[in-house]
C-alpha cells in the first residue's frame, strides 16, 4: 500500500510528493477499505502543493482532493454498501493513495458499469462548470457565454454542458494549435488571447457571434485576460473569476467597469459546498452523474499513472502545454 505524502511545501511541487508506504489500517466499526480505482490531479492541487491555495492542510497530508474506489473490505457492522460497490471519495480527503479507510455512511455509490476515470474527475470540475452556468446570470437556450482557458477540465466540461441547454460558448484559448481539435469536437466558435493581425479579442468576438449580446464571462486566467474578457461583453453583464492560471491580479479598465456596468464576481466550490444545502447538492451531483453514465459528459484524458510516480505525474500536470487531466489510476486500471 502506497500514498502520495508531502511534509512541506514549496515551488516546485513534485519535489515536496512522495509515494511512500503504509501497512493495512484496522478497521473500526462502520468503515470500509477502499481500493483507489482513480484519481486527478487538479490545478487546485498542485496550488496546494506550492503553498499558494486558498485552503491549505496541516502538514504532514496526502494529496489530493476526489476520485472514486472500490470497496475491498468491511468492517464490522457495515450496511448498505457491498465489496466491489464503486463509490465516490470524499472531498478533500487524502485521495492520492492505494488504498485508504473511511465511514460507510459519508460515501456516496457509483455506478460499476461506468468508466471509473470518468467518474473520479466528477467531485471538483464538473460542479465548478454547472454552477458557473447556472449561479450569476439567468441564461436562455440560444444565449451566448465566453470563456477563457477553453481547454481545461472546466472548459470542457462548460462547453458539453452548455451544448446540452442549448447555449452557445466563445471559447478562448491560448494557442491556435488548439482551435481545430475543439472545433471538431463540438465547439461553437474558438479564438486565441490576445490582438490577432492587429484586431483585439472583442472584435473578433462581435464578429464571430454576429455581435450577439454576451452577458457571462468566466474567467480562469487573471491578468490582462480578464480585462480582455470585460472588453468582450455586453453592457450590464457579470464577469466571474474562478481561477488565477497567469498567476497575476485581474484586471479590468475603468472604462468597462463605468460605461458597461460590469459586474465581477468570485466563484469558488468549497464555499459553495459550504453554503448549499444537502438537497442542491444532490440535485447538482446527480445531474453529472446521469450526464456521465449516459456518456453526454466526459473530459480528454492526457495521461495515467500509477501512484508509485506520483512525482513525474504531478511535474506533467503542473507544467501545462496538456490537452487533457493527468490522472492517478490503481493497480486494477493500470496496464
Amino acid at each position: 500500500m502506497l500514498k502520495a505524502e508531502y511534509r512541506e511545501r514549496g515551488p516546485v511541487p513534485q519535489d515536496v510528493i512522495e509515494a511512500v508506504p503504509f501497512n493495512e489500517p484496522e478497521l473500526e466499526e462502520g468503515q470500509v477499505l477502499l481500493e483507489m480505482l482513480a484519481t486527478p490531479i487538479n490545478p487546485s492541487d498542485v496550488l496546494t502543493l506550492t503553498g499558494e491555495y486558498g485552503m491549505l492542510p496541516p502538514l504532514p497530508a496526502i494529496g489530493g482532493n476526489e476520485g472514486v474506489a472500490k470497496v475491498v473490505k468491511q468492517g464490522p457492522n457495515v450496511s448498505g454498501l457491498d465489496i466491489g460497490q464503486t463509490v465516490l471519495l470524499p472531498v478533500g480527503s487524502g485521495t492520492w493513495a492505494t488504498h485508504m479507510v473511511a465511514n460507510a455512511k459519508g460515501l456516496i455509490p457509483l455506478p460499476n458499469e461506468v468508466d471509473p476515470i470518468q467518474l473520479s474527475m466528477i467531485t471538483i470540475n464538473p460542479p465548478t462548470a454547472y454552477l458557473l452556468l447556472s449561479e450569476f446570470v439567468d441564461l436562455k437556450e440560444g444565449d451566448w457565454v465566453i470563456q477563457n482557458a477553453a481547454n481545461s477540465a472546466v472548459g470542457t466540461y462548460l462547453t458539453s454542458l452548455a451544448k446540452i441547454r442549448g447555449l452557445k460558448v466563445v471559447n478562448v484559448v491560448r494557442r491556435s494549435s488548439l482551435i481545430e481539435p475543439m472545433l471538431e469536437a463540438g465547439a461553437d466558435v474558438v479564438l486565441v488571447d490576445g490582438d490577432q493581425e492587429g484586431e483585439s479579442l472583442a472584435k473578433r468576438v462581435l464578429a464571430a457571434t454576429a455581435g450577439a449580446e454576451i452577458r457571462l464571462g468566466i474567467d480562469a486566467v487573471g491578468g490582462m485576460a480578464t480585462a480582455r474578457l470585460g472588453e468582450a461583453l455586453s453592457e450590464g453583464a457579470t464577469l466571474v473569476n474562478y481561477g488565477a492560471l497567469s498567476g497575476e491580479p485581474c484586471l479590468l479598465a475603468p472604462g468597462v467597469i463605468i460605461f458597461k456596468d460590469i459586474t465581477v464576481r468570485g466563484f469558488w466550490l468549497a464555499k459553495w459546498f459550504a453554503n448549499a444545502s444537502p438537497e442542491r447538492q444532490q440535485e447538482v451531483f446527480g445531474t453529472i452523474t446521469s450526464l456521465v453514465a449516459q456518456g453526454k459528459l466526459s473530459a480528454p484524458i492526457h495521461a495515467t499513472y500509477p501512484l508509485s510516480e506520483v512525482k513525474e505525474a504531478v511535474k506533467v500536470a503542473a507544467a501545462g502545454e496538456r490537452n487533457g487531466k493527468v490522472l492517478l489510476i490503481g493497480e486494477s486500471l493500470h496496464v
